[in-house]
């Protein structure tokens, strides 16, 4: 469910412009039409600022992806027992531990009352849930079954959250050591050689050549050290200024995917959020290109999503889904024979939910063979670290010795 600004024409010719909520552009046309309006132009609508809730002060928590998993686990909860939404969706913001969660569902529940759908409602804090969020609830109010809407969302939020906490894990050692050896380095360059450099300046003799590039390395961190500082910050800024445009978006995205040793995690983890998101929309009952433009999103990575949306208009044109599945040279072998296994026997969303299963075998198998792939590397770095301060350091001083006994 998306918002969209349209300027349409009614049945007397005159032009009209207004907005309205619908899946995609397509449903936002048939909505249209069945009001008696012809559509000329439908876009989709920035989050408004009037969205924003009342109340919410700048050092309130931010609302978390647990805090929306434990919302869809007692939203199916009341929803089976038959408590009216409403009802539901008070006694929720009354015992939130969440400051903006509860002004949120305090402002759900006004929006509630004065007629609005909980689809409709939800839509109003985007920022909060997203598209493929508010979609499942929107079938699910349209199908008579909310319960089983949030009950696959609490699944896909509870799978989601429980890969990115293994990510977290799996980097936090290699982060660690990394940041300890930059720390060691710099402390070296500033406290330790300098004292080094002073005693081999008072013997006035020939410095091998590491040991005269690393009491240069050392004297630029100590003298240029205000240098580094504002270049290290001007990078950052600028990498992020780029990453943060559409194209320096789609170019990192795209990079991430090839990156070694975690670029087939990242691969993986986006295809299994795919094949699972995918599932979760067809098992809901949301239309084959509206779930791939949904899904598009969920990936939550431009380079994908680019791919699936072209997925989304070869299926327009008429072609089978396993075939543009394999076009979009997105899946394994193995997948794309499930997707056509599932076309024949219908049963796609079924073969989805065990080509998501794999992926995330995949990917856990991958994530904890990633600190021994990744310390050899770390060791061999440290290795070399140690072998240039000891050809820097040590071998003059062997050549003073050896010439003082000489």
């Amino acid at each position: 469910m998306a918002h969209y600004s349209y300027t349409a024409r009614n049945a007397s010719g005159k032009s009209t412009k207004g907005s309205l909520d619908a899946v995609d552009v397509p449903g936002a046309a048939k909505i249209l039409m069945g009001r008696s309006l012809i559509p000329l132009e439908i876009k989709k609508a920035k989050p408004s600022k009037s969205t924003e809730v009342k109340g919410i002060s700048y050092f309130d928590p931010q609302i978390t992806p647990d805090d929306l998993l434990i919302f869809a686990r007692q939203m199916y909860s009341l929803a089976k027992s038959g408590i009216p939404i409403l009802r539901a969706v008070k006694g929720l913001a009354d015992t939130s531990n969440s400051v903006r969660m509860t002004l949120v569902l305090n402002e759900v529940g006004e929006q509630l009352e004065s007629g609005r759908t909980l689809s409709s409602a939800l839509h109003r804090h985007e920022l909060i849930f997203d598209q493929l969020f508010v979609s499942i609830v929107h079938v699910g109010e349209n199908t008579g079954k909310l319960d089983e809407a949030f009950i696959q969302l609490a699944h896909y939020l509870e799978r989601d959250q429980e890969t990115r906490k293994q990510m977290k894990a799996a980097t936090r050692y290699p982060m660690f050591v990394i940041m300890a050896m930059v720390i060691a380095l710099v402390i070296m360059n500033i406290v330790v050689i300098p004292v080094f450099a002073e005693m081999f300046a008072s013997f006035n003799a020939e410095l091998p050549l590491m040991t005269r590039i690393l009491i240069g390395m050392s004297d630029f961190f100590v003298t240029k050290w205000h240098y580094m500082l504002l270049t290290t910050g001007l990078v950052i800024y600028g990498i992020s200024r780029y990453v943060n445009t559409p194209v320096g978006r789609y170019k990192w995205d795209s990079m991430k995917l090839r990156l070694p040793l975690v670029g087939s995690i990242f691969n993986r983890t986006l295809l299994g959020r795919f094949c699972r998101s995918f599932s979760m929309m067809l098992v809901a009952g949301v239309p084959l290109t509206s779930a791939l433009n949904l899904v598009s999103e969920a990936v939550d990575n431009t380079f994908m999503a680019e791919r699936i949306l072209g997925m989304r208009k070869n299926i327009e044109r008429g072609e089978s889904l396993s075939r543009v599945a394999a076009s979009s040279e997105l899946f394994s072998p193995l997948i794309l024979q499930m997707i056509n296994v599932g076309e024949e026997t219908g049963r796609v969303d079924e073969q989805l939910r065990e080509g998501a299963e794999f992926y995330e075998r995949e990917v856990d198998y991958d994530l904890k063979s990633l600190t021994a792939k990744i310390e050899p590397i770390l060791i061999s770095i440290v290795a070399g670290m140690v072998l240039v301060l000891a050809l820097g350091i040590f071998t003059p001083m062997w050549d003073m010795m050896g010439a003082m006994k000489g």
